[in-house]
């Protein structure tokens, strides 16, 4: 019961940093409606290794092994943004990675009509 709560107030506490990792890529961004809602709906921690878990709200790359690296949030808030992607829209992304980025488009497109497909390279 112990470890749950932990796990629990651990979890509040990356989701108050995502909060304010948005609010300030809002801030100097100027982001639309959608792509805050998506980027705020996407646990970008769950996307890096555990050790890198704590730095996930942090505004730069970050490694994820293999040579490969998860990319900034203001970067892929800034591709949705030029991509102007919408429910229903079509996404076809390639060798990306961590799929962070896919994540995130795919909250865009939506689950109904739209699709975000993934292929490594």
């Amino acid at each position: 019961m112990v470890k749950k709560k932990r796990e629990k107030e651990e979890e509040e506490k990356l989701e108050a940093m995502r909060r304010r990792l948005v609010d300030n890529l809002e801030a100097y961004l100027l982001l639309k409606d959608n792509v805050r809602e998506a980027m705020l709906r996407v646990p970008r921690h769950k996307f890096v290794p555990e050790y890198e878990q704590k730095a996930a709200y942090i505004d730069r790359p970050l490694e994820i092994g293999h040579g490969q690296t998860i990319s900034a949030p203001h970067m892929v808030a800034m591709m949705c943004e030029l991509l102007d992607l919408s429910e229903g829209h079509k996404v076809l992304e390639i060798g990306a990675g961590s799929g962070y980025n896919a994540a995130v488009m795919g909250e865009l497109v939506g689950k109904k009509m739209g699709m975000c497909t993934r292929l490594n390279v």
